[in-house]
């Protein structure tokens, strides 16, 4: 979807702060649970004991946004038996698919023992920040050059990071977990950029409430169908989650862990919609979760003397740091400068021009000599 103008804002910003602000509670949650460290849980708890409350809070949360900022009238709709029902399309069909994916292995890759946050954080994101020139290019949207400089920079943090991990242990199913991660990208984001990457807002919401409708359905329907087979240990815990859903006080913390991530969602799904290259939008939106993975992982080491990020991930973080000022408006500092310029010149003329208009015009002395004779006569 190629765009005929281009209208930036400091929308965006808002959004990166919003995301930030419930990704650092959403995972420091999560881990506090799954390590027995919340008064109540006792031993520690199995990361698909917690996904069954977690989705079913995920997804009313989010149903019930929908309502509440009145989005539904933006859905998709088509008669069906001379009903009109809600119909999202093939294309959202899939994403919403994909988004299903995402949501859950996320809440997933937080609970594995010998893995941290910043490590389960450093995969996920170092592999959604390669899918976002791609998917740019595929799709043919300029990319503009802080941009490139900030993928690269947050690129380089990334890897540097990747380097102090000798004491991360990686599980075959944490690795299929996070690869299920990244495939759940790859079918939402070109969906995104085909249907959704506009400055029409109808059309953004659109495709959201249709995301919305298809995610929370697979989300939770998919965990329960898994549940009812029954085979094997991830399944079993899975049954577990559902059949003790109203008792125990792991629930009540995955009913926690599933409402924050509905407003993680909103406003992470509210940045990858805006009309800006995948480049810009995936390290604002990756940086602001990474940022809000190290002070989650301070708090976890303050409370409950889990590790504290060490120095190579500290130099990380300020390397997305100056990722996210390269794309902060700094970068159009040249462009402010100049327009201030231009006021104050426009300013100063208009002075000018005031102040001749109010000061008496100079006469000749032929026509001074000729005003004295006429004042005589």
């Amino acid at each position: 979807m190629s765009l005929t103008k281009r209208r930036f804002n400091l929308r965006v910003w808002g959004l990166a702060l919003g995301y930030f602000s419930f990704y650092a509670p959403y995972c420091a949650l999560i881990k506090a649970t799954t390590a027995g460290y919340l008064p109540g849980t006792g031993d520690p708890v199995k990361g698909f004991r917690l996904l069954p409350p977690a989705a079913i809070a995920t997804a009313v949360v989010l149903l019930a946004s929908t309502t509440i900022f009145g989005w539904w009238k933006y859905a998709g709709r088509r008669q069906l038996f001379g009903v009109s029902v809600i119909w999202p399309g093939r294309l959202v069909l899939l994403s919403g698919f994909g988004t299903a994916i995402i949501i859950g292995t996320t809440t997933l890759a937080y609970t594995f023992t010998g893995i941290s946050i910043l490590f389960a954080l450093l995969l996920m994101r170092g592999g959604v920040l390669l899918i976002a020139p791609f998917v740019d290019f595929i799709f043919g949207r300029r990319v503009r050059w802080f941009s490139w400089v900030a993928l690269a920079l947050s690129l380089a943090a990334l890897f540097l990071a990747l380097a102090d991990v000798r004491n991360y242990r990686m599980t075959l199913v944490a690795g299929l977990t996070i690869g299920s991660y990244l495939a759940g990208y790859l079918l939402r984001l070109p969906c995104i950029n085909k249907l959704a990457k506009s400055n029409e807002s109808e059309t953004t919401y659109r495709y959201l409430v249709g995301e919305i409708v298809v995610a929370t359905v697979v989300l939770v329907t998919l965990p329960a169908i898994l549940a009812v087979i029954g085979r094997g240990s991830m399944m079993l815990e899975l049954r577990e989650g559902f059949t003790v859903f109203f008792s125990g006080i792991a629930t009540l913390h995955g009913l926690m862990i599933g409402a924050l991530y509905a407003g993680l969602y909103l406003f992470g799904t509210l940045i990858y919609l805006d009309a800006r290259e995948n480049t810009f939008c995936l390290p604002l939106n990756r940086g602001s979760s990474l940022l809000a993975g190290i002070l989650a992982t301070y708090v976890l080491s303050v409370l409950f003397a889990e590790p504290s990020p060490s120095l190579v991930q500290l130099t990380s973080s300020g390397l997305i740091i100056v990722a996210l000022l390269v794309l902060s408006p700094l970068h159009h500092g040249y462009r402010v400068a100049r327009r201030v310029r231009s006021s104050l010149g426009v300013a100063y003329r208009a002075f000018l021009d005031d102040f001749n208009r109010q000061s008496p015009v100079p006469v000749s002395l032929a026509q001074a000599a000729e005003n004295n004779q006429q004042d005589y006569d």
